[in-house]
């Protein structure tokens, strides 16, 4: 069962997450501010949650919410400055969208950079223990699974629309006969230097 809320005093938005160890796309992270008392049967953490489902959860966060932000860091940003630099960056970005603007930030993860005015809690599974979290977990996993169908159209060959991006049989071994496309994140160092990059 998640727990609604860290405490009660402060309006507090939950964040998250997703695609940190894939091999190409963007990092994308949500922050969430859900009304006293939400729930929904079907809602965990999205990795806990059919793909159908977390559709529905997804327009019933964004429907019900008091406040929510959705954002992402490219793939070229993520190798200037290293993948949890930039999935910190992305959760910045996505705070900074909230109005209202909360009190308190319930961070999953172990690590965070405080964002300005806003004190914050870093909880280990998170999205596993707090509504706010699970809703970001949501949101950010459907906004970035959606982004990676849409590249797959122009990359059909690397399977984006199944693997989205992650590093998948299929997807290295698509790797290994096509070479790297400027999506991919070339400091996550997956292939030998000597194969093609275009």
């Amino acid at each position: 069962m998640l727990k609604t809320a860290y405490q009660h005093q402060l309006l507090e938005a939950g964040c998250d997450e997703a695609g940190r160890g894939s091999f190409a796309g963007p990092v994308f992270a949500a922050a969430v501010i859900l009304p006293e008392g939400f729930s929904h049967p079907l809602l965990n953490d999205s990795k806990q949650v059919t793909e159908e489902n977390r559709e529905e959860l997804k327009a019933y966060i964004q429907e019900h919410a008091l406040g929510f932000g959705v954002a992402s860091v490219d793939s070229q940003r993520i190798d200037q400055i290293n993948i949890l630099q930039a999935s910190l960056e992305a959760m910045h970005l996505a705070i900074s969208q909230l109005r209202p603007a909360p009190g308190l930030l319930l961070i999953d993860g172990n690590r965070f950079n405080p964002y300005p005015d806003i004190p914050h809690r870093c909880i280990v599974r998170g999205d596993a223990i707090y509504s706010s979290i699970a809703a970001a977990s949501i949101l950010a996993k459907t906004y970035r699974d959606a982004f990676m169908r849409q590249l797959h159209d122009a990359y059909p060959v690397y399977g984006w629309d199944k693997n989205k991006g992650y590093g998948t049989a299929g997807h290295r071994k698509a790797i290994a006969a096509a070479g790297l496309c400027e999506y991919h994140r070339k400091s996550f160092q997956i292939i030998p230097k000597q194969l093609k990059i275009f």
